[in-house]
């Protein structure tokens, strides 16, 4: 799928595209009681499997990659498709849907085959969370407190027969029940890389170098810790040694650490710092290069002086 046609598709960073009309119009906080549960008995079961937009966070494919005891690289191609993620230019994946019925490919009548490690996406349904502080924070310390300003709203959808059960949950209940706490944890700094993208609009494009990376960072951890170990990267930053023990080894390390890295050289973020000793090479080289446009420009100047010096001698003849 070519860039341009990935950018013609709606583009959700979670879930189905939702009608602002199944929102329903009430602000909600973690002790609000709502009224929902879906089970096998409910007429609707896995309906919402189907005709669906699955976006995949790092921690999803990390989770389902390993639940399905494939390299990352072959969870992707067999079980993705390219996306660009909500009003970016940030390359994604999404869950490729099953040609025969457009449903989820680990959904079949008795549920989910992946239940305890579903995406994050299937977890949320029906408590959406708004955060306005995901898109403007500016996280550039490393442990920077970042106060959010949060609410809870309820999707409800036509087909969900979901809302006419007698179950009552607080938000906050039916959030742990889900496991979206320990989601959004692991999610909430790779939102943010988004979030801030999305905020700069469309000015300003990434470079495919930049799309490259964000993609191997955000989909394949492997690949990611290769390009660390493997190239220059640990002559380059100052890492100490328990976080290169530590990224070597645990791949939810190394995944946060991805998402740091991503924040350095996408936005700039003062959260890694370059060793002294390539700052300077660094230095000295633009250095050489500005003393060599200097001379550069010196040898014009002569050149062009001695022809005109050269012409007016031939004229005073």
């Amino acid at each position: 799928m070519t860039e341009q046609e990935m950018s013609s598709k709606e583009k959700v960073l979670f879930g189905k595209a939702t009608n602002p009309s199944n929102i329903m119009p009430k602000k909600l906080t973690l002790d609000s009681k709502i009224k929902f549960r879906c089970h096998p008995g409910v007429r609707c079961f896995t309906a919402c499997c189907g005709g669906i937009k699955i976006i995949l966070t790092p921690y999803d494919i990390l989770m389902l990659k390993k639940r399905l005891k494939l390299p990352a690289h072959e969870f992707i191609n067999q079980y993705t498709v390219p996306v660009y993620l909500e009003k970016t230019d940030m390359p994604g994946v999404a869950i490729k849907l099953r040609e025969d019925d457009n449903k989820c490919p680990f959904v079949t009548p008795e549920g989910c085959t992946v239940y305890t490690d579903r995406p994050s996406a299937c977890r949320y349904y029906p408590v959406g969370m708004a955060d306005f502080h995901e898109g403007g924070a500016d996280s550039t310390k490393e442990n920077e407190q970042i106060t959010e300003d949060k609410f809870f709203f309820i999707v409800k959808e036509d087909h969900c027969k979901g809302f006419e059960e007698d179950k009552e949950w607080t938000v906050r209940e039916w959030r742990e029940d889900q496991g979206v706490d320990v989601r959004d944890e692991m999610n909430k700094e790779w939102l943010r890389l988004v979030m801030r993208r999305k905020s700069f609009g469309m000015q300003a494009t990434l470079s495919d170098q930049a799309k490259r990376m964000f993609f191997m960072a955000s989909t394949d951890l492997s690949h990611f810790r290769t390009f660390i170990f493997e190239s220059s990267f640990l002559d380059t930053y100052e890492l100490d040694q328990e976080t290169i023990d530590k990224i070597r080894e645990d791949d939810v390390e190394l995944m946060h650490f991805s998402f740091k890295y991503l924040a350095a050289t996408l936005f700039g973020a003062q959260v890694m710092r370059i060793k002294d000793a390539k700052v300077q090479a660094k230095v000295q080289q633009i250095k050489d290069r500005q003393d060599e446009s200097v001379l550069e420009s010196v040898r014009d100047y002569e050149a062009v002086k001695s022809a005109r010096d050269l012409e007016e001698g031939v004229k005073g003849k």
